[in-house]
């Protein structure tokens, strides 16, 4: 990767709570800004209207349906995209590498595990408006680490972070990885040291840079 290429490359961040998602893509920003590229850092759900609905329901102050909350990341997802000021779509046509913290296969995976999987696929992949990824780094954990990990935290827990769910929603990831053969969908074992994940994941971008050539 050089200060000489200029698209902006749309990286995600996948993995079951606890993955260290968080901690990887800081390295990494910092990582690609050390090489001379412009980074848009953002995450979903987003600081929108919408985003605040489905923290409420994340974190269980308000109840919604898997049906309700697939929808509704669906519809903060489109905005996402194509807000003018702060969007996805801009931040690239800026030539900025956009790094996302979840992503659709997030909504396929969560909400696929607790409703209708195909419904929640073809409503996010068959929108003309929700761009398809160049890379998704899947931080792959066990769920008894990811549980383990949880429970260090400060924080309150989530309404998906039982070991039940955890391992749910682990399953539907992969079947989300076997039903999208064309998506460019790296796995890493997060299990390992920071420095180790970290190098991995350096690689895969890189290998972006190669094929963009």
């Amino acid at each position: 990767m050089t200060a000489e290429s200029t698209r902006g490359r749309f990286i995600v961040f996948e993995g079951i709570d606890g993955a260290g998602k968080t901690t990887q893509i800081e390295l990494l920003e910092t990582y690609l800004r050390e090489r001379g590229r412009k980074v848009f850092r953002t995450a979903e759900p987003t600081d929108s209207t919408i985003g605040r609905m489905l923290r409420d329901a994340l974190s269980g102050t308000v109840s919604r349906t898997a049906c309700e909350l697939a929808a509704l990341f669906t519809l903060d997802r489109v905005s996402h995209n194509v807000d003018p000021e702060n969007g996805i779509g801009q931040a690239l046509a800026r030539g900025m590498d956009v790094i996302c913290d979840r992503y659709y296969y997030s909504t396929l995976a969560y909400q696929g595990s607790e409703t209708d999987a195909k419904w929640v696929r073809d409503m996010n992949l068959n929108c003309p408006e929700i761009r398809r990824p160049d890379l998704c780094v899947f931080l792959d954990l066990s769920p008894e680490e990811s549980m383990a990990r949880i429970s260090h935290r400060n924080a309150s827990r989530e309404i998906f972070e039982t070991r039940e769910r955890l391992e749910r929603v682990r399953a539907q990831f992969y079947r989300v990885w076997d039903e999208l053969p064309d998506e460019n969908v790296q796995i890493a074992d997060a299990a390992r040291s920071i420095e180790e994940i970290q190098t991995d994941i350096r690689r895969m971008v890189d290998r972006l840079t190669v094929n963009e050539t």
